[in-house]
């Protein structure tokens, strides 16, 4: 061989490898990883009350990654949903969503880098999305498709194609639906349509461009619960929602406190401090199961219960008083198990 061959050769291996090492770079397209970028991001959905009136809500708050081999996941704090007015949110937090349980949705995902070999000369693909969602105790998984866009060098938009719809039933959120028909006195479709557009940059340690930010609006801003002191409006409007929860357990027949109770409990308390200048009511409500007679002594033991844990966390016992009502005073009928569920129950109201 002589001295020329053995040369180009060389240099053709030489390509070669360069070559190589320039697919497996294209193909590792996530690499060095990538940050969410929330606001500029956004995840909707959308609801039906009374048959034909659609809302659409939203998030405030979430986070989210996509590492260098695909591994994604995305954060969203439930405690963060928008629907444009304070109390509403409050409902959703408390009977819907159960935040003070379950304060966070969990997307995650393994999406191939190879799938995105192509994107640069591209810039928009759509690709198959198959990810799991956690949410309210409970893991399932999903398909769709996302539009993929590179918007800049370091900057990837992820969008959904299409609505998705999340079943109520799936998720054990029925008895979610329930308590806001019943608050709100509304027929609500027991399923909602999902999307989302995610913004995310490579990490390159420089910041997202300020003309990608968009502003948060106002109303965005008041979805998230304040801090402070409430006014006497968003506190009376809180407790008659956590009157509403359900989420106060007692053994049947008991007065003892189960552990379970704790949650609500602990966030009915730190509404307590921040509503300082009123005095609250617990009232204690049981079915017409057994006497009247035991039943309101029942009643009354399960009222100074929750009392006496409000008061263990540093509120002074003179904002709190319990009063038992027994059976006397339903809010449905006692001929159905649902009903006599809800006549056992915990309720919270303004002492003027």
């Amino acid at each position: 061989m002589t001295v020329a061959r053995v040369v180009s050769f060389f240099l053709c291996l030489v390509c070669l490898v360069f070559s190589m090492q320039a697919a497996n770079a294209q193909t590792n397209f996530f690499e060095p990883g990538w940050t969410l970028q929330p606001e500029a991001s956004t995840v909707r959905f959308q609801s039906v009350k009374n048959l034909t009136k659609v809302e659409s809500s939203g998030f405030v708050q979430f986070q989210g990654k996509i590492e260098a081999d695909g591994e994604a996941e995305i954060r969203i704090f439930l405690d963060s949903v928008d629907t444009k007015i304070d109390l509403r949110n409050v409902r959703m937090r408390f009977l819907f969503f159960e935040t003070f349980e379950f304060p966070e949705a969990l997307i995650s995902a393994k999406i191939d880098p190879a799938a995105l070999t192509d994107l640069a000369k591209l810039r928009r693909k759509i690709i198959p999305f198959n990810f799991d969602l956690q949410l309210h105790g409970v893991t399932k998984s999903l398909e769709t498709e996302v539009a993929v866009t590179l918007v800049g060098e370091d900057i990837v938009a992820v969008s959904s194609t299409a609505p998705i719809s999340i079943a109520a039933n799936d998720f054990n959120l029925d008895g979610g639906i329930k308590k806001l028909e019943e608050a709100a006195n509304v027929a609500i479709v027991p399923s909602a349509t999902v999307t989302f557009d995610f913004l995310f940059s490579k990490n390159t340690g420089q910041k997202i461009a300020e003309e990608t930010r968009p502003e948060v609006t106002e109303a965005a801003a008041t979805a998230i619960e304040p801090e402070g002191n409430l006014d006497e409006e968003a506190c009376k409007g809180r407790f008659e929602i956590l009157s509403r929860t359900d989420n106060i357990y007692f053994d049947s027949g008991s007065s003892s406190l189960d552990a379970r109770s704790a949650p609500l409990l602990d966030s009915l308390v730190d509404i307590i401090v921040r509503c300082p200048d009123l005095k609250i009511e617990v009232g204690g409500h049981t079915d017409s199961v057994g006497s009247a007679a035991g039943n309101q002594r029942l009643s009354e033991r399960r009222a100074a219960a929750v009392e006496a844990y409000i008061s263990n966390q540093n509120v002074s016992e003179t904002r709190i008083t319990s009063v038992g009502y027994g059976e006397t005073r339903p809010v449905a009928s006692n001929d159905t198990p649902d009903g006599k569920r809800r006549n056992r129950r915990i309720e919270f109201t303004v002492v003027e």
